[in-house]
């Protein structure tokens, strides 16, 4: 595997400060935020704060349902930049670019907004389904021996 790339961020912390809604030049939707992670296993009870932005959707969906102190699951990927100022010095910083969040609060805590889908309701429609589920087309196998694999 001598071209082995891979490049893949799953964080879950929360959020530092309400999350800005911006919009380039170009008009593409853009928000920069931090998330404040807590090192496993430190006995100082550390905490990293990691620099996050998202793009169109995923940065509307963030600043729509998430502020400071909420809690936030990301999925993105590591990304490096450079620059240099005006006095001639060079910055560098490592940002993850998010691609997918997630919701980690209960919508019961009244963190999240009622159109959202909670884990009863979808429990109660697998129950459903279960129930309405008929299983007269299928034929009982006596053996694995019919089995094409």
């Amino acid at each position: 595997m001598s071209n082995f790339n891979f490049n893949k961020v799953i964080l879950g912390g929360r959020l530092t400060d309400d999350a800005e809604l911006k919009t380039t030049p170009a008009g593409v939707l853009v928000t920069s935020f931090s998330i404040a992670v807590n090192r496993r296993g430190s006995k100082n009870n550390e905490t990293d704060f990691i620099e996050c932005s998202a793009w169109n959707k995923t940065a509307e969906l963030i600043t729509k349902y998430f502020q400071k102190g909420s809690s936030i699951c990301i999925v993105g990927s590591l990304q490096r930049r450079s620059w240099t100022d005006r006095r001639g010095n060079k910055h560098y910083v490592t940002n993850v670019v998010v691609d997918e969040v997630y919701f980690v609060d209960s919508k019961r805590d009244g963190t999240l907004p009622d159109t959202l889908i909670d884990n009863e309701q979808i429990e109660q429609a697998a129950a459903r389904a279960v129930a309405n589920f008929d299983d007269s087309e299928f034929e009982n196998m006596t053996s694995n021996q019919d089995l094409p694999f």
